[in-house]
């Protein structure tokens, strides 16, 4: 069984500020309602930094189409 409060202790601060981000991402396009919790949609980044969080750069796509799209 994982201890997930231990591996939550271990992160370092980047880790943490990247997932922070990355939920602010997602935030920010449930607010907007283009999606849901559940849904199936991923959050992606158009220019792939994923602490830029600009509406302009975010778009709501599959999960399967946000995985096959080509990274730089």
């Amino acid at each position: 069984m994982r201890n997930y409060k231990s591996e939550y202790a271990r992160e370092t601060g980047e880790r943490k500020a990247k997932r922070a981000a990355r939920n602010r991402a997602r935030y920010s396009l449930m607010k907007q309602g283009r999606v849901k919790k559940g849904d199936g949609q991923d959050v992606d980044h158009k220019n792939g930094n994923t602490l830029d969080n600009r509406p302009g750069n975010l778009r709501a796509m599959s999960r399967a189409a946000n995985l096959a799209r080509k990274r730089k």
